[in-house]
């Protein structure tokens, strides 16, 4: 089953998830990169920060969710748009820059993909990428722990999982250090304070939670969403002042081409 997207649920948590990418950037060291590739580009709140970067720049967003891409082709961001996915998707041309903000969890082998980017550069250009590394944190934890305790679970199998032993920054060193490739790898855990009732539920609707919703329909759909909600108000409850702590690991690699 193919997992479609919301921008609007997604963007319901935009300044947490522009600062990871505006992070990102900020320790890309390229002057005035030609081509550059926004590789999952989402709703173009990502792109937004490459066209402020680099003004004069080739800029293309590519994604593989329409609705997504409708919605960066709406935001006024002066970019080229193309629907692909980054597993099999090839540039025109060697890029400068291929940047991904959270987009490479969503690979069935990250390390093969980045390796594969890698070699599409420009002599002396980057490969900048951030992933989540908190799959094996309760957010993730509390939502396998309810797909494999209901009736659902036969159902979910074939719903995109995210596996325990997810790639952690030694394999994409290993897989880009013999590469020649300069590498910038490092970590940064984000402290979320979120408002309202069930954050953590509507943060994960909007991103890893919508392979198991979308496999699901009617009241059983409710009743999975309801036990996951309870699970994870448990995991991160809420503090006196009506808000809830949200830790969220990230890695961060920038692999940079011999020029």
């Amino acid at each position: 089953m193919t997992t479609t997207w919301d921008p609007a649920l997604y963007l319901k948590f935009n300044a947490e998830r522009t600062r990871p990418a505006a992070d990102l950037l900020a320790h890309v060291h390229l002057d005035a990169p030609r081509f550059v590739v926004d590789l999952g580009c989402g709703p173009g709140n990502s792109t937004a920060l490459l066209r402020a970067r680099y003004p004069q720049a080739d800029i293309l967003g590519v994604d593989s969710s329409t609705a997504m891409l409708e919605d960066a082709a709406k935001s006024g961001v002066p970019a080229r748009w193309a629907e692909g996915n980054f597993d099999t998707w090839t540039p025109e041309a060697q890029p400068d820059l291929i940047y991904a903000n959270a987009a490479f969890q969503w690979s069935d082998d990250p390390v093969a993909l980045v390796k594969r980017l890698y070699a599409m550069l420009a002599p002396g250009g980057a490969l900048a990428f951030q992933v989540p590394q908190n799959f094996d944190q309760p957010s993730h934890t509390s939502v396998r722990a309810v797909i494999e305790s209901g009736v659902w679970a036969e159902k979910l199998k074939a719903a995109r999982q995210y596996d325990p032993g997810f790639a952690k920054a030694p394999d994409y060193a290993r897989a880009l250090a013999p590469l020649s490739a300069g590498l910038d790898i490092w970590t940064s855990e984000y402290f979320h304070i979120l408002e309202g009732p069930d954050p953590v539920f509507r943060w994960m609707s909007g991103t890893g939670l919508r392979p198991f919703v979308q496999a699901l329909e009617g009241a059983e759909r409710m009743a999975f969403e309801d036990a996951v909600r309870k699970r994870l108000g448990e995991a991160y409850p809420t503090e006196h002042d009506g808000r809830t702590f949200f830790p969220f690991l990230r890695l961060f690699v920038i692999a940079t081409k011999p020029g």
